[in-house]
């Protein structure tokens, strides 16, 4: 893991295409902004552990599971 210290209004680069500033700071908070293309999702670790997990369940219904989808 890459660690970095960056204060208020500064950012880092990941690739050419996202930027990440710090936008503030208050006690142990930091609020992040992220600037990326649309193509990229960007979401908080547990929203994206949320959708893995619900892809990966509805990926393992079978047709059975399914019939009852739009009546």
């Amino acid at each position: 893991m890459l660690v970095l210290s960056r204060h208020r209004d500064e950012s880092i680069m990941i690739g050419d295409d996202v930027m990440i500033t710090v936008v503030d700071i208050r006690g142990d908070k930091v609020r992040l902004g992220i600037d990326a293309p649309q193509e990229i999702p960007v979401h908080r670790l547990e929203v994206y552990q949320a959708i893995k997990r619900e892809n990966q369940k509805s990926s393992q219904l079978g047709p059975s599971d399914t019939r009852e989808i739009g009546n």
